[in-house]
């Protein structure tokens, strides 16, 4: 049944790529589009949803009460209600009774102190078979209670023309039932007389009329209950004033939004006074508004409650004579109301989805989800995520219905709902399906993921265009969730968030563009568990001690996960960012010595024998307040007059006041008489006019602050004298005795003395300025002042200044002064010389030291006096950067700390005093390399296309290089794990950052790193990066195909060989070598008789044949003429096997091809005339593409010994080619090679290359970093390579001798590249090709290989290769092994004779002929010695 419905899952998901549609697994399609899925059973959205919700009721005993609810759907939907979460049976009760539209009716509501049936929360339900069910709102039916007044009115009297109360307070759900009466007569309510919410009534502006008996009655059904009866007295107005006083004070209410509020306020006393109303301390205007309404007596009405309402309200009472106040606060609620409601999904099963709903509201709403009327419990499918959010976890059929999210705080609640439709899949298109995916194993296992992998099916071994989907799910549960792979071929995932020691099933489904196909057998996999901690601590308390300690307890937590060890308390002052502990043994702890009165915050961490559990939330608590630690501060004295002193201070320093500063202690006494103290208590204010002293008397003073605790310490006495007489404040001050200025540049200094007559009251001094009018500006300073500067003035300007003291009563007589600034006339100080001869050392990579002279010190540069120079650097990359400085005061100094292989630029200034040089000239110093300290980066891996085999690696350069990038190191290999001398190694040069990787195995993981090398070694590696190959296609592309060895070929006798050509007996390698001597003669007549045809062909036969070279190679433009080569001399040393050319060339670009090195036998293609087509193919692939400069091969450098074809240039520029000894070929598989004819008419040589050695890469720019050296390098026989010869006026047959041609930048060698082959005979002074092992039966091309593993011949002599470089002018060449191939087959070489006698003529080739048959000879002198 699983696996049906992953199959169905899968058909969907392969329609929706077809077909453009989202994937629905990667999100379920919302409301909006009525079709899901072309390739699903579709369903559309059913509208359900209530037209009408119930809500609360106030009802009376007795009375009839209706709970409206109407439900909309297509189909007529079922209405039943819940009263507190339970149905209610509405057939057989006679009191309740459902009505057509679904609205509830209860008959004559039942409630007495003991019975309430009726009273509790409703909830209407609507169901539609086969559809789903949804529930309303919760509405709340409550029954007034019993009458009972909880206070009644009291007899009491009015002034005239004031306002009146009444109290009258009952229940809350009571107060609309009540009435009033006066002398037995219902008292109608206008604008004058009002109710208050709370039952109490309320009469302004009182005339005689409104005295009487008063009660208040409440009528709730039933017999109406009545109050004591209250006398109301008007009085009439007083003679004289009274005290304003409140009758009725506002209170703190609390609302909701949309309901109104009134404050009473009810002020009386005479005059009559007025009222008014602040909200916030800012004046609230109620006149013409809708909302703030004044009521009568100055009582405040809100309508319609918004949630900006909220503050503080003061009701100011006054009347001309005094002024109360009463404040009340109001706060607002505000229901749950929805700011996203929750969206009708579309989805299939397994599936994951999520339901969203977001809800505000005062207080935060809660939110739980109902489906289909049953409340959904949190669990392992159904997850509460985001706060208010719905996940279900892999869909199943039974998950299909009505979601809703139900909202509830204290003043409400609301409900929003959305449908999930499952749908049901169409069959998928017909078509072969693939098979049960293999082997699935669970490579990784945690504690909370799982890593499985898994192989291709049969059906598809290649896999390439598969897509998995894996099903999982807890054992033995049959809710199955899904993940898939990300992109196509993909065989392994990662599936997260599982649960710690749990059995997990797992299986998976492959599909392809028909559709899923089997499922894998079911996979048990079992989570790690995880380390089991102790849980939070429960029930942290604590509470303050005393001022300095806090005790702190709790509970073992539920979860301790075996014995609890101890518990660490940590706890931290508030507002720092540093935490203490304490290690603690029991269940609470008290902490001493904490600061008083400061708040502290403290958690507990249980510990057991695994470590730190999890942390209990922070709990706040505040000390204890204290009387304050210390006095207040600087507590000043000022005599006002002859009998009072005004004190000032400043609060205790902050930290010492241990609690809330209620007040401060004055204590003051006679200094004459200090037992007589007299104490007097202030406000919170920091000053204080002590009056009542005596005249000409000196007091002392100190002052203490108090906290409800009590008394802190005092000051210490402070003394002042009171005048003897009083100043006289009626005139205005005389006269200053005198005013002097004094001149600055910019400023003036000016001072005074007080008037001669002292007996006038002097507040301050008035200094008036400016520039020939003493009116431009004016500046007031305190009477105690005695001198001022007046700032910011003109130089050389002529100012007047005029000074007056002045009093309470107005400004003296002026006294008048003139002044003239002073000029700018100090001169700005002389420049020094600069520094000379700066200079930079470099001492590291960091670290220059700089050095310089100073020409103004003497000829020994001691320094003497206080001078100091400042030397700034910077760098120029990037454009921006900006100096750094440094100051020395020797004659050098050393910078550290600069970047590596960096040129700085430096510069140095002298400073003395004053003075200061300008800079000196700059000097400049790079640091000096340092190894890379990051390795490359962005490494990425890609394959080639058209070419499985091969891939790309490219990569960025490391960010922190030091120096310049010399080269990197590729590292690849099958096995992460691997020491990594293990890892194959491809050098490349520093100017690449890509490379290419050939011959790779197929549909196997390759993990690669990348290391950066300069100057100064090799930085460090990369991470590991993982490539898989892809599968093998199915068309036999290169290296694909068995080797076709012709119809004539038989095996040898004498026993099959193996893959690696081991000889099989003595008889097969003697046979063998008479036939290769046979076909070696052969060979050097044949050539002999070609050159003699060709001299018979005549020039416009050669320019046909040049056409058709290029008509062969396509769009290939070759650069130079064939006639302008010219082939280098060789004189052949038998005794060093050394070949020298003789000539010697300036040319600077010579031809340096590159070698592609084929990996196994798979890439030898059969010698075949049918294959002429993959010659150009190949020759495409190979020749006029930098990028493949540096491709070289994994199993080259692992021993195989592949060809290389080295053209030469006209005049090689001074190279040397050194030949080297080889094992013998008697061996049977060098019987087998395929030869290519060469030209007779250029002397060029092909050259078979030993594999390089390990390190060494073939590229450009190794030219020009290796030098000429010999290295040794084991010499295995394995398979040569196929090569595709170029066009030079001749076509080689695929599988020829040849190498591959790697492209160069400066020249296209392939224009004329003929080959001599000679038949070696010795087997150690021969130039030997290994040659193609036999196709025979012990050898299967098909069989898979591996580039990490060589072949190597068992029973084989393994000799050492001696190898030489290449070098030119202007550039070296890497070391080159260099081999003569073996001559064709005659069947070969009779069709390249045709083909030369064709094509060549005899006026063109006669230059060439002599070199070609000195070189002949020389070629047969080595054969046949």
């Amino acid at each position: 049944m699983a696996a049906g419905r992953a199959r169905r899952l899968l058909g969907s998901l392969w329609i929706a790529l077809l077909l453009g549609q989202p994937d629905p697994a990667g999100a379920a399609a919302r409301s909006g589009s009525q079709s899901f899925l072309t390739g699903s059973l579709v369903r559309t959205f059913t509208p359900f949803h209530f037209l009408v919700e119930p809500t609360d009721v106030l009802s009376v005993r007795g009375a009839s009460v209706i709970m409206n609810c109407s439900a909309y759907c297509e189909t007529s939907p079922k209405i039943e209600w819940k009263k507190d979460g339970t149905f209610l049976n509405l057939v057989s009760d006679d009191r309740r009774q459902l009505l057509p539209d679904g609205s509830l009716l209860i008959n004559s509501v039942v409630h007495s102190k003991h019975n309430k049936p009726d009273e509790g929360y409703y909830q209407c339900v609507a169901t539609v078979e086969s559809l789903g069910t949804i529930v309303s709102r919760t509405a709340k039916l409550t029954v007034a209670g019993l009458p009972r007044f909880a206070s009644q009115p009291e007899s009491s009297s009015v002034y005239k023309g004031n306002s009146a109360i009444l109290n009258c307070e009952v229940n809350v759900d009571l107060a609309p039932f009540v009435r009033w009466e006066q002398d037995r007569q219902p008292v109608f309510l206008d604008d004058r007389v009002f109710k208050l919410p709370s039952g109490a009534l309320i009469i302004s502006n009182a005339t005689d009329t409104d005295g009487g008996l008063y009660r208040c009655i409440i009528e709730s059904g039933g017999t109406p209950k009545y109050s004591d009866e209250a006398e109301l007295k008007i009085l009439p107005d007083p003679e004289v004033p009274q005290k304003l006083r409140f009758a009725k004070q506002p209170s703190s209410l609390t609302k909701v939004t949309g309901q109104s509020a009134v404050f009473p306020c009810v002020a009386v006393g005479f005059p009559t006074p007025y009222i008014r109303w602040t909200r916030n301390e800012e004046e609230l205007i109620t006149e013409g508004s809708e909302r703030f309404v004044l009521l009568p007596g100055g009582s405040l009405e809100i309508g319609d409650i918004a949630a900006e309402d909220a503050g503080t309200y003061t009701c100011l009472a006054e009347n001309g004579n005094d002024t109360i106040e009463a404040q009340a606060e109001l706060s607002i609620q505000v229901p749950p109301e929805f700011l996203k409601q929750p969206a009708n999904i579309y989805a299939h099963e397994s599936m994951d989805i999520v339901f969203e709903c977001e809800v505000t509201g005062k207080p935060t709403p809660t939110v739980k989800w109902v489906k289909n009327g049953d409340m959904v419990i949190p669990s392992d499918y159904f997850k509460i995520v985001k706060e208010h959010n719905l996940q279900v976890l892999g869909l199943v059929k039974s998950d299909e219905g009505f979601y809703q999210c139900i909202a509830e705080n204290d003043v409400g609640n609301a409900q929003a709902g959305a449908q999930l439709i499952i749908l049901d899949l169409a069959p998928a298109p017909t078509g072969p399906l693939p098979s049960a995916p293999r082997d699935v194993v669970a490579t990784l296992v945690s504690t909370r993921f799982i890593r499985l992998t898994w192989r291709t099916p049969v059906s598809d071994p290649q896999g390439d265009n598969l897509t998995y989907s894996i099903f999982y799910t807890k054992e033995g549960i049959n809710r199955e969730r899904v993940e898939n792979t990300s992109h196509p071929g993909e065989t392994q995932v990662t599936i997260q968030n599982l649960m710690p020691e749990t059995v997990y099933v797992f299986r998976v489904v492959a599909q392809n563009k028909h559709g899923p196909g089997e499922s894998s057998a079911p996979l048990k996999v079992a989570t790690q568990p995880e380390v089991q901690l102790p849980g939070p601590a429960p029930n942290i308390r604590a509470y303050a001690g005393s001022p300095t300690s806090v005790t702190v307890s709790w509970e073992t937590p539920l979860s301790g996960n075996g014995e609890i060890q101890n518990y660490k308390l940590y706890y931290m002052e508030k507002g720092q960012d540093t935490e203490q502990d304490v290690d603690v043994a029991g269940l609470s702890y008290t902490i001493n010595g904490l600061k008083k009165y400061t708040e502290y915050s403290f958690r507990v961490v249980a510990y057991n024998k695994h470590g730190p559990g999890v942390s209990t939330q922070d709990v706040v608590v505040r000390t204890l307040s204290d009387v304050p630690s210390a006095p207040p501060q600087n507590l000043t004295l000022e005599v006002r007059n002859s009998k009072s002193i005004m004190l000032h201070w400043q609060p205790p320093p902050a930290g010492t006041h241990s609690g809330h500063i209620t007040g401060y202690k004055i204590r003051y006494r006679k200094v004459s008489r200090k037992s007589d103290v007299t104490e007097s208590i202030g406000g919170t204010q920091l000053f204080q006019l002590i009056e009542g002293l005596e005249r000409g008397t000196e007091y002392s003073f100190r002052v203490a602050a108090l906290t409800v605790n009590g008394t802190g310490p005092a000051t210490d006495w402070v003394s002042a004298e009171t005048f003897e007489s009083d100043l006289d404040e009626t005139r205005v001050p005389e006269v200053p005795s005198s005013l002097h200025v004094r001149p600055l540049v910019t400023s003036i200094v000016v001072s005074w003395t007080p008037p001669e007559n002292q007996n006038i009251v002097v507040r301050g001094y008035a200094i008036g300025y400016g520039i020939g009018s003493p009116h431009a500006q004016t500046i007031k300073v305190d009477y105690k002042q005695r001198y001022y500067t007046i700032e910011n003035l003109d130089p050389s300007s002529h100012y007047v200044i005029t000074l007056k003291a002045f009093n309470n009563v107005g400004e003296g007589i002026p006294l008048y002064e003139s002044a003239v600034t002073r000029p700018h006339s100090v001169p700005d100080p002389s420049p020094m010389m600069p520094p000379v001869g700066v200079q930079a050392s470099i001492l590291s990579h960091d670290t220059i030291r700089i050095t310089w002279a100073d020409n103004s010190l003497p000829k020994n540069q001691k320094i003497t006096d206080a001078r100091y120079y400042t030397v700034r650097w910077k760098t120029n990359i990037p454009a921006n950067t900006k100096y750094k400085t440094a100051n020395a005061t020797t004659l050098s100094y050393l910078v550290t700390g600069l970047k590596p292989n960096t040129l700085y630029e430096f510069s140095v200034m002298v400073t003395k005093g004053r003075r200061s040089s300008t800079w000196s000239m700059t000097a400049h110093g790079t640091t000096f390399e340092l190894v890379p300290t990051s390795p490359p980066k962005d490494v990425t891996v890609v394959s080639k296309e058209g070419k499985p085999r091969t891939i790309i690696v490219n990569w960025q350069p490391p960010s922190e290089a030091n120096g310049k990038i010399t080269g990197y190191i590729i590292y690849y290999s099958t096995d992460v794990n691997a020491e990594i001398h293990d890892w194959v190694i491809e050098p490349v040069v520093g100017n690449r950052l890509t490379h290419q990787i050939q011959e790779l195995t197929l549909d196997t993981p390759y993990y690669f790193k990348i290391q950066a090398r300069n100057s100064k070694g090799m930085g460090p590696m990369s991470e590991a990066v993982q490539f898989r190959t892809p599968k093998a296609s199915g068309s036999a592309g290169k290296g694909g195909r068995p080797l076709d060895m012709g119809p004539d070929y038989k095996p040898p006798l004498g026993g099959s060989n193996s893959p690696h050509g081991s000889p099989t007996s003595p008889l097969d390698s003697n046979m063998l070598l008479v036939i290769i001597v046979s076909v070696g003669v052969i060979t050097i007549v044949i050539v002999v008789i070609v050159a003699v045809f060709c001299t018979r062909r005549t020039t416009s036969h050669q320019k046909k044949k040049r056409a058709a070279c290029k008509s062969v190679n396509g769009s290939h433009k070759y650069k130079g003429n064939s006639k302008d080569v010219k082939p280098p001399d060789l004189w052949i040393h038998h005794e060093r096997l050394e070949l020298k050319p003789i000539d010697k060339s300036p040319d600077p670009n010579p031809i340096m091809t590159d070698t592609p090195i084929p990996r196994n036998s798979q890439d030898i293609t059969p010698v075949d005339n049918s294959m002429d087509s993959n010659i150009h193919q190949r020759r495409n692939s190979y020749r006029g593409h930098e990028s493949e400069d540096s491709m070289s091969t994994l199993a080259g450098r692992r021993g195989m010994r592949p060809k290389m074809m080295m053209p030469f240039d006209s005049q090689p520029p001074q190279p040397v080619i050194s030949a080297h000894p080889i094992h013998s070929l008697d061996n049977p598989h060098h019987h087998f090679h395929s030869g290519s004819l060469a030209s007779p008419t250029r002397s060029y040589l092909h050259h078979q290359v030993s594999p390089w050695p390990i390190g060494t890469s073939i590229s450009h720019s190794d030219r020009a970093n290796s030098t000429e050296s010999v290295r040794n390098t084991p010499s295995t026989d394995t398979m040569p390579a196929s090569s595709a010869q170029p066009c030079a006026e001749h076509q080689d047959p695929e599988g020829s001798a040849g190498s591959y041609l790697a492209a160069a930048p400066e020249e296209d060698a392939a224009q004329t590249l003929p080959t001599a082959h000679v038949r070696p005979s010795h087997p150690l002074k021969s130039f030997a090709v290994p040659a193609v092992p036999p196709a025979g039966p012990a050898y299967d091309p098909a069989l898979p290989s591996t580039p990490l593993l060589t072949h190597q011949a068992p029973n084989h002599p393994v000799h050492s290769v001696k190898t030489a470089s290449i070098g030119t002018l202007g550039r070296s060449r890497p070391p080159m092994p260099v081999v003569v191939p073996s001559a064709p087959d005659v069947q070969e070489t009779t069709r390249m004779l045709e083909d030369s006698e064709n094509n060549y003529e005899p006026d063109e080739l006669t230059k060439e002929m002599a070199h070609l048959e000195g070189l002949m000879k020389d070629l047969n002198a080595i054969t046949t010695a």
